[in-house]
């Protein structure tokens, strides 16, 4: 066996414990096999949980540690800009965990704000590849080298995805492209919404042309499979959550009408990435902090109290130390689990958290759901900051969720 082959098949056995994936032949564990396998690839180029939302609710200190999933990076680097002591990001997906890291190196070794934006940013330029040659590939530990100079089939590195636009790939890249590609069957182009100049304007959008399109055959016969989410990184187990009792072409409207509806176009670089596949052009819109100007002096100036790990945040946590963490940022995750696998995990927050420590997660329904899952002798440690989460959750401008959640550990 090969160490790429090796590697592969330990991410293979993270993932499957993750999701809950179960044996069997039965169609539901099909499907869990079948994510956790894709799973094991780029799922998220651009993270889709608002940074924002998430300083305001973990109010960042000097002295913090942060420990946080990866995902596609864009949280944790944005992290560092409100100065933490130190951030410790984990992701189960080796794609995830090489994202994070080429970034951190471009943070430190692109000459300036400009490239490091035509990189991570416009991720579309011809001039990125020959300048990952020369700045950050000697840079990168072997792994993730070896991960982004990696050919298909076809000859072509991945990296070259970073001169081909990186928002178009990935299992949500490829989600949303095939939204647009359904929008376009019914003669609709959903880059047209860019063009709103307003709110009046957006509400008007999205009630002509968006709306219309759920109660098309095609629509509602792709959304009521399980398989039509795995693009949004969501396994079997979460799109029921989300769905409850509801249809999903219902869930899923009301989610873009907030989208959509919900926040200024101007404000919003996640309805840019829905509708556009990309940023403004020349950083001429919205953009998630650790992209913004202003704020990379303070990001280059902070990026080594960022490490990344490829790992299970159970494990991570029960190594970390008694009241060695301050903040748990463990995204939507928990909506995968067990109540094993939540009793497990918050066993191992609690035994990490300092006093005063606070965990923050998204649901895919709108309520919390620890009590009743989670032993009461675990949850009785912890406070749930109801007003503030729903508070936080109106704000959150991804709109995808149903709820945000935050829980303070008590001193």
């Amino acid at each position: 066996m090969t160490m790429d082959s090796a590697a592969t098949l330990a991410t293979s056995e993270l993932v499957t414990d993750a999701v809950g994936a179960r044996g069997g032949f039965g169609l539901r564990a099909q499907q869990e096999k079948l994510f956790a396998r894709l799973f094991n690839g780029l799922v998220y180029a651009q993270i889709w949980e608002d940074p924002v939302v998430d300083m305001q609710a973990m109010a960042i200190e000097p002295h913090h540690h942060i420990l946080t999933i990866a995902s596609g990076g864009c949280n944790a680097l944005s992290y560092l800009v409100n100065g933490p002591a130190k951030i410790t990001a984990v992701d189960l997906s080796p794609a995830h965990v090489a994202l994070l890291r080429l970034k951190i190196a471009g943070v430190e070794n692109l000459p300036n704000w400009d490239k490091f934006y035509s990189f991570f940013g416009s991720a579309s330029e011809r001039a990125n590849v020959p300048d990952y040659f020369r700045f950050l590939s000697s840079k990168l530990d072997q792994t993730t080298r070896n991960y982004w100079e990696k050919r298909n089939i076809l000859g072509t590195q991945r990296i070259q995805g970073f001169s081909k636009n990186i928002y178009r790939k990935g299992l949500l890249g490829h989600f949303i492209g095939a939204g647009h590609l359904a929008a376009r069957i019914y003669g609709l182009n959903l880059k047209d919404f860019l063009d709103c100049q307003n709110m009046a304007e957006q509400r008007n959008y999205f009630d002509k042309n968006i709306e219309p399109l759920f109660s098309k055959r095609l629509v509602k016969r792709v959304t009521r499979s399980p398989l039509s989410l795995f693009g949004l990184g969501i396994p079997p187990s979460q799109y029921e959550a989300l769905a409850g009792e509801r249809s999903m072409g219902d869930v899923l409207k009301e989610r873009l009408e907030k989208l959509t509806c919900g926040y200024p176009l101007s404000e919003n670089y996640f309805a840019w990435q829905a509708f556009g596949r990309a940023y403004a052009p020349d950083a001429s819109g919205p953009l998630p902090p650790y992209l913004q100007y202003e704020n990379f002096a303070t990001l280059r100036r902070n990026v080594s109290r960022l490490t990344v790990q490829q790992a299970n945040m159970t494990h991570v946590l029960e190594q970390a130390g008694k009241a060695s963490v301050d903040r748990v940022v463990l995204l939507d995750a928990q909506d995968w689990m067990s109540d094993a696998q939540l009793n497990a995990l918050w066993s191992a927050i609690t035994a990490a958290a300092r006093p005063g420590a606070r965990v923050i997660f998204r649901t895919a329904g709108e309520e919390t759901i620890l009590p009743g899952r989670v032993h009461d002798q675990i949850l009785s440690h912890w406070n749930y900051l109801a007003p503030l989460s729903a508070e936080l959750h109106a704000k959150d401008r991804s709109s995808i969720y149903g709820g945000f959640h935050v829980y303070e550990f008590k001193s």
